[in-house]
This record gives C-alpha cells, structure tokens and sequence, in this order.
C-alpha cells in the first residue's frame, strides 16, 4: 500500500489508478475553496486557514470495482436556531463510496455502495469532500441545551414538569351528562 501525504489535499487525480495501487491520501482542503459549502452555512466566516483533514483510502474489492473509503473533519461556526449565536461545531463523515463512469454501472453497485461519478481518468477530490459535508451539515444546529444562551428564556416559557390535576375527585364518569342529554326529549 502507498501513502501520499501533503499539506493540502490534490484537487483532480486518477482514482483507478489509485486504487489499483491501494493508496492512501493525506491532506487538508481550505474551507474557502469549497463555494457550495460556504454557501451553506449561512455566511458565517471561517477562521483564515480553515481547513477540512482528509483522509482517502483507495482500494479495490474482490469483485474489482474501485473504492474510497474516506473520513472527513472540519471545525466550523453554525448559527444556533435557539439562540441564533455562533456556536462551534466539528463536522465528522465517514463513508465508502464505489468509483463508476456511468449511470449504468452506479445501478450495478451493492446498496451499501454510494456511487461517486468520475471521468475516466479524473476525480475532483474536493468536490466530493464537498459532497459529503454537505451531508453531515445538521439542519437545524442547536447548542447543547445546558450550554446555550437561550436555556433560561426556554425553562420560562416551559410547562410545570408536574401538570396540575383536577379538583373534581368524584368518581362521577364524566360522559354522565352527555347520557342524560341523550335521554331527555325536546
């Protein structure tokens, strides 16, 4: 097995190559240069020099379909939709992805496959990076209840953790009335 690491993670490479020579890549992808990505996290601002760690593993199967096995980190700002503050958060996927050039051949992967699209001989890493922290992005970030700025105004507006009960305590059935209605006439 090869290992390739670098500072910042290859845009474009051959991933049937790689995996035919079951490569590992090592590297960081700048937060900036991931445009739908940014986009999606409402306009907070990285930290400069913001990066995604990526770690890439290539491989093939025994039926020789290609693979990338691949685990993602990336320390981002999301909005807190309690308090609507800034709250840190680490972005975390893993998953395992099967190379394929056509629709044809993405139908003909096992379920536990998801198919990654790629030309002959080129892949956009980042693109697929991309892809999968869109995925782990949570819709709705919230603060941890006990950590966010918003807990004190929430208890307030909570109800009583015991509700009231009430005062009738006769065993009177309560649909009593609704009988004698039924029975009275007009």
């Amino acid at each position: 097995m090869s290992k390739a690491s670098n500072a910042e993670l290859p845009r474009s490479v051959d991933p049937y190559r790689l995996a035919e020579q079951d490569t590992v890549l090592e590297g960081d992808i700048p937060l900036s240069g991931l445009p739908r990505f940014r986009e999606a996290i409402h306009g907070f601002e990285f930290e400069e020099g913001a990066v995604c760690r990526v770690r890439l593993s290539f491989t093939m199967d025994s039926q020789r379909r290609r693979i990338v096995t691949g685990e993602l980190r990336a320390p981002v700002d999301l909005e807190c939709q309690r308090c609507m503050n800034a709250m840190r958060e680490t972005l975390v996927s893993e998953f395992t992805l099967g190379l394929v050039t056509s629709d044809e051949q993405a139908q003909q992967l096992p379920k536990e496959l998801e198919p990654f699209l790629t030309d002959d001989f080129s892949a956009d890493l980042w693109s697929m990076c991309e892809d999968e922290l869109l995925l782990v992005l949570p819709p709705f970030p919230l603060h941890a209840r006990s950590e966010c700025p918003a807990r004190e105004d929430l208890e307030a507006y909570e109800a009583d953790p015991e509700p009231a009960k009430p005062d009738t305590t006769s065993d009177e059935n309560p649909f009593s009335v609704l009988a004698g209605l039924k029975t009275k006439k007009h």
